[in-house]
């Protein structure tokens, strides 16, 4: 690797940014794209080569339709006295300003020896993969955890297995907002020991 090649892999490090779906603009990317960005998750380091990621992507009509299946999935599994009109509500409809809504999964490889925590690490770094590539071609991403996504009433509703993880949802899209500038709460050199 150059150190061309160097700089503009840590430009796209150090530059990627969540930019949540409320400020996404509607412009849809192409599905050709969004496939491309997921094949680079598919190149993440794995134990074992299990490759243990998987993605549900949804967009047009069928990206509306998991609005609406994720709201309601909350509120069929929410006690009625936590339950609110206005998450419901959100849950529907921050769907629409997304282009695409990638499910990140960690399904379990076949070899038992390697541990959970190791199959979430490889998806996680998919993940990431995908994120980065976004960040490259100038699309928005946002991975979140928030609604249902940890909820084992999600998982059913996708038909995952119970030992499958879902990490996240990554809305995918473009803004018409100004990049944000980066923020760390602390150096690194708090986090690196040399010996």
């Amino acid at each position: 690797m150059t150190n061309e090649q160097y700089q503009s892999v840590a430009k796209t490090i150090k530059e990627r940014r969540s930019v949540s779906w409320s400020k996404m603009n509607g412009q849809k990317i192409p599905d050709e794209v969004v496939n491309d960005l997921l094949s680079l998750g598919h190149w993440a380091p794995t134990h074992g080569r299990t490759e243990p990621w998987h993605f549900l992507v949804y967009a047009g009509d069928a990206l509306t339709q998991f609005g609406k299946a994720h709201a309601d999935v909350y509120w069929n599994n929410t006690a009625e006295d936590k339950r609110q009109e206005a998450t419901r509500e959100k849950l529907e409809k921050n769907v629409e300003k997304a282009s695409h809504l990638v499910v990140a999964v960690m399904k379990r490889g076949i070899n038992p020896k390697i541990p959970v925590l190791e199959e979430i690490a490889a998806a996680s770094a998919a993940v990431q993969n995908v994120l980065l590539g976004a960040q490259a071609l100038g699309i928005a991403s946002f991975w979140s955890t928030g609604g249902m996504t940890h909820n084992p009433a999600l998982k059913a509703h996708l038909g995952l297995g119970e030992e499958d993880v879902i990490l996240g949802l990554i809305f995918l899209g473009y803004t018409d907002e100004p990049a944000k500038e980066g923020v760390r709460n602390s150096h690194v050199s708090e986090k690196v020991k040399w010996l």
